[in-house]
């Protein structure tokens, strides 16, 4: 065999590095992430959901505008010939002395005082959880998580009974105090301060000899403040509808919260003679529930980067 046919032979055995298959240069083409497919059935009841949660606070502004006679003589999801907002408000402020300002006060406290109390020792004793090992952990775990699960109102008695006895009834603490505990903040920042405060920065800081105070009060703390914002609006809310322990805790209409403030206007609306304060109560209702949303709506950048905190590995 020649040369010219061993080199024609070899070519023909030698194959092109590039020349692959049509269905092997297809197949490994760049992944791209299918979009997901939309449900009609989820669209629709989250729809409803969303129909179910504004269409009363819509009710609520749009009746704030309307006068006493409006509220009757026109339909309830729109607006009537006369807009009084601006007098509805300021008959709200000045009805009773300005009782609804004092309720407005005494709110305030049981908020600042109970849900920021509540929020501070939720915050120290869920990183002490969560970063220390002592004997009796998980015993610490079984109550708080049997805590969590007794509703507030199984309480409210028993407690009455013992504030009764000290003497503290009819008074702010009788409300303050009982606010401070929040096993349910307590539980989240446990679990929180697990995930977000890594053993690492604490064990380096030790070893620069930084106390533990400082150690929570410069790294810690900075990384448990989704967190902290997180049980901060829970205890808020949680206080500021408080109901059924006010209820039976004061007497006294000065030390009311808005929520038995509102109730005492309420049925006073529905008494013979009282309906003059029925567009009172709406317009009270409305301004009850603006610094909640505005909470919220301050607030909501710390959450929302909580929330994102987690979603990026290295």
């Amino acid at each position: 065999m020649n040369a010219a046919a061993l080199s024609g032979a070899s070519g023909r055995r030698r194959r092109p590095v590039d020349a692959e298959p049509a269905r092997l240069r297809r197949s490994r083409r760049p992944y791209s992430r299918s979009r997901p497919r939309r449900s009609p059935l989820l669209t629709a009841v989250t729809g409803l959901g969303l129909v179910y949660t504004l269409v009363p606070l819509a009710w609520l502004v749009i009746n704030a505008t309307k006068s006493q006679q409006g509220l009757f003589d026109s339909f309830g999801l729109w607006f009537a010939d006369d807009v009084v907002l601006v007098d509805n408000i300021r008959d709200t402020l000045g009805y009773d002395d300005g009782i609804f300002l004092r309720w407005l006060l005494n709110t305030l406290l049981y908020v600042v005082l109970g849900a920021g109390g509540a929020t501070a020792l939720a915050v120290l004793g869920g990183y002490g959880l969560a970063m220390f090992d002592f004997p009796g952990r998980r015993a610490v775990l079984a109550v708080v998580l049997g805590a969590v699960a007794v509703p507030g109102t199984a309480l409210a008695v028993p407690t009455f009974l013992m504030f009764s006895r000290i003497g503290l009834t009819n008074t702010p603490w009788a409300v303050i105090v009982p606010s401070l505990v929040s096993p349910f903040g307590l539980y989240l920042m446990w679990i929180f301060a697990g995930d977000a405060v890594p053993t690492e920065l604490l064990e380096a800081a030790r070893v620069d000899g930084v106390g533990e105070v400082r150690t929570f009060l410069r790294i810690s703390l900075p990384l448990l403040a989704p967190g902290i914002v997180t049980v901060l609006l829970f205890t808020t809310v949680a206080t500021w509808n408080n109901y059924f322990l006010p209820l039976i805790m004061l007497k006294n209409p000065d030390w009311y919260p808005l929520t038995l403030g509102l109730d005492a206007w309420n049925d006073q609306a529905r008494t013979a003679g009282g309906e003059a304060v029925f567009n009172l109560v709406i317009t009270a209702s409305l301004l009850t529930i603006l610094p909640l949303i505005a909470a919220f709506l301050l607030l909501q950048r710390f959450w929302q980067s909580g929330l994102a905190a987690g979603s990026v590995k290295e």
